[in-house]
């Protein structure tokens, strides 16, 4: 019983709302990542200008302020030793920020964390294996149609290095 305990205490809820939301790309940075079901974040906006390290956009929980504004996302129980390892992958300190956020869950409303585009640049696409991902993601958690049709309308352009654009589509294979 006291493993159980401490198990559930050595956690932290995390909502991913771009290619995290992809069991297959979060599960490759954390492994213990699993999803325990899919919240709305209202005030913000999906937006993708976060300018990645690789030169292309990156998805963001953009804060406007209005209630009419959500970003649908996946929320992932993930072992606390893996923070760091999400940190790393997620440029925590050199493209996001981590903030704590309450979305709204079907059991109700939930205190989880993301991560917040601190370097923006809204002339950049997203790749098309990034979009991929993305997709991917909100296809496999059931996201609302209209979300799915919102982010299949998202223009995207060709990783330009092959090898890891070939790297990248291989895994959603």
């Amino acid at each position: 019983m006291a493993h159980v305990l401490m198990s559930e205490q050595a956690c932290f809820i995390n909502f991913a709302y771009g290619s995290n939301m992809s069991s297959l790309r979060l599960r490759a940075r954390t492994p213990s990542a699993r999803p325990i079901g899919i919240a709305q974040l209202a005030g913000h906006r999906l937006m993708w200008h976060k300018a990645g390290r690789d030169g292309s956009a990156k998805c963001d929980a953009f804060a406007t302020g209005d209630a009419r504004d959500v970003v649908w996302g996946v929320l992932y129980r993930i072992d606390l030793v893996e923070r760091p390892q999400l940190d790393l992958a997620e440029g925590l300190g050199q493209g996001y920020d981590h903030k704590t956020v309450s979305v709204r869950a079907a059991a109700g409303w939930v205190s989880a964390g993301l991560y917040q585009a601190t370097h923006i640049d809204s002339n950049l696409q997203p790749f098309d294996w990034y979009l991929a991902y993305v997709l991917r993601g909100a296809q496999e958690h059931g996201l609302p149609d209209s979300y799915l049709q919102q982010l299949a309308g998202v223009s995207a352009v060709v990783d330009v290095d092959g090898e890891r654009r070939a790297m990248n589509l291989a895994r959603l294979s």
